[in-house]
């Protein structure tokens, strides 16, 4: 019973560094894209322990600029848009994938090439409206 009490503070702790942890992020990849092509897109698989919002992202090192998009067929055309931020329910994953929401790189550097990394900069605001960055590294795939 002792060895538990003892414990019992730790575990708690642990808890809670998991419970602020913030966004956890996966499957994060960028497509390859055609020579001279200006433009690039990633994806990703977003979680979080709270209701948040994607807000910014950057990748300042290969693009000018980074938009979240949606794409959503309607009435037999594909239309894409630019989202302000993306929705985040708490505990429920949200797909950043190909025919779905998505990162746009606009203003490309240079061509992206399988076996690149690219670093990339996300702002997050959770619902009392604070603000985190997380920073990662995603490789180009060639998919």
């Amino acid at each position: 019973m002792i060895k538990q009490l003892k414990l019992f503070p730790l575990l708690l702790l642990i808890a809670a560094c998991q419970s602020a942890a913030g966004v956890s992020i996966s499957d994060a990849w960028v497509r390859e894209n055609a020579p001279g092509q200006k433009v690039g897109a990633a994806y990703m698989t977003l979680n979080s322990p709270q209701n948040s919002k994607l807000v910014y992202v950057e990748a300042p090192a290969i693009a000018k600029s980074v938009e979240i998009h949606s794409m959503a067929m309607n009435n037999g055309v594909m239309k894409m848009r630019m989202l302000e931020a993306l929705t985040i329910k708490a505990n429920q994953d949200t797909k950043l994938e190909p025919g779905g929401f998505h990162l746009m790189l606009f203003g490309l550097k240079e061509q992206l090439k399988a076996g690149q990394s690219i670093d990339f900069k996300l702002c997050f605001e959770d619902e009392k409206g604070d603000i985190t960055h997380q920073t990662l590294t995603l490789p180009v795939k060639s998919r």
